[in-house]
């Protein structure tokens, strides 16, 4: 069977996608499996021309947003590329963007599309400011969910919480299936260590979606109530330079290190204590369980994907989110209770382990490909 995995980004770009397909490629080296991944390459700028229409709603209606119009020219880049590159057929696609979805249901119709979708890019968007909700951009992207569903044979999506939340926006939501990422054990090797003081550590992108403001104000309570600890900052982006004036502003910045962009960070996540995001929403948030296979303790919102991970309390703790004073409190339990510390990393990685490994991942999917090999 010849399947393609229809990335949005480059493998090597961070995120949930980027840490299972790139290693799912050695799962389907068989005669039986036949497997190739491709994406937009960053270069490819304003390339294509062509005109577009959906068949659910019409795009041209939202067409003043900046937004918008940004999105359409990536989806005629995509078209472009795909066009240009891919030459050979494939007996099933498999997408994981809603643009490379719809750009290969485009060019290849008679071809299954199954589409995952990993995350919310409207809702990132409220979140990081930069539409308002019920604007024309935000009613332009979910509208893009209904045409996904039209397109596509299978929608598949990586948790209850988010198939929840694209329930008012697609027809049959009872038949989204759920597979959440899934991590390649071998990538984390958790290593025995005793640190004097505790090493806090996030990995994110630098984005008000992330509640890194939050975490700033609760390390700001820990050091009033006389802790010690490290806080590493690992991701960049563009608040970057905020976060470091309000780490300034808050008397934490000695406290803090930013690291920049790192591309594989669970290389030195083992020797850290405690994984802590605070996040303002998550479809599921691959890097929890990174953290956890990592053996760190867990702590984060009670918001999206994440309470699907974490049990509070049993593998790590949760807090309401936008709550500075309850983070505080829940990383001075762990920080001051190495045992317990231990106890809830240990429970993580187990259930990191049985729970989002790459091969129940590889498993569900093959179950699912091979559904449509009869139609090849």
């Amino acid at each position: 069977m010849k399947l393609l995995q229809a990335l949005f980004f480059p493998p090597e770009q961070p995120g949930g996608v980027s840490s299972m397909i790139p290693y799912m490629q050695e799962r389907f080296t068989s005669p039986r499996w036949e497997m190739d991944l491709f994406s937009l390459p960053k270069r490819i700028r304003n390339k294509g021309r062509e005109d577009v229409q959906f068949e659910t709603f019409d795009w041209t209606k939202y067409q003043e947003s900046p937004v918008v119009q940004k999105y359409m020219q990536t989806y005629r880049d995509y078209l472009w590329w795909t066009k240009l590159r891919i030459q050979k057929p494939y007996d099933l696609i498999h997408a994981h963007h809603p643009i490379a979805g719809l750009a290969m249901k485009s060019v290849f119709p008679d071809t299954p599309l199954i589409q995952t979708i990993h995350s919310s890019y409207e809702r990132e968007l409220i979140l990081n400011g930069r539409i308002e909700p019920g604007a024309l951009d935000h009613q332009f992207l979910i509208a893009i969910y209904g045409e996904l569903e039209h397109q596509a044979e299978r929608l598949l999506t990586v948790s209850e919480s988010f198939r929840q939340y694209l329930t008012p926006y697609v027809k049959q939501p009872d038949v989204i299936g759920i597979i959440p990422n899934g991590f390649d054990e071998k990538r984390f090797k958790p290593i025995p260590h005793d640190n004097a003081i505790p090493q806090l550590v996030t990995v994110c992108r630098l984005v008000p979606a992330k509640g890194l403001d939050i975490l700033f104000k609760a390390c700001a309570e820990l050091k009033g109530r006389g802790h010690d600890y490290v806080l590493h900052i690992i991701g960049d982006g563009p608040i970057r330079p905020d976060l470091e004036e309000l780490a300034q502003r808050l008397g934490i910045y000695n406290e803090t290190i930013f690291y920049g962009y790192t591309l594989h960070p669970e290389e030195f996540m083992p020797f850290f204590d405690i994984f802590v995001l605070p996040s303002r929403a998550e479809a599921f948030g691959s890097v929890f369980a990174e953290a956890a296979l990592s053996c760190l303790a867990l702590i984060g919102t009670d918001v999206g994907g994440i309470p699907e991970q974490i049990e509070n309390g049993s593998n790590g703790l949760l807090v309401p989110p936008e709550d500075p004073s309850a983070l505080a409190e829940a990383l001075e339990k762990v920080m001051l209770d190495p045992s317990y510390r231990y106890e809830l990393a240990r429970s993580a990685c187990e259930k990191a382990k049985t729970h989002y490994s790459l091969g129940r991942s590889v498993n569900e999917l093959k179950k699912l490909y091979l559904q449509f090999a009869s139609k090849a």
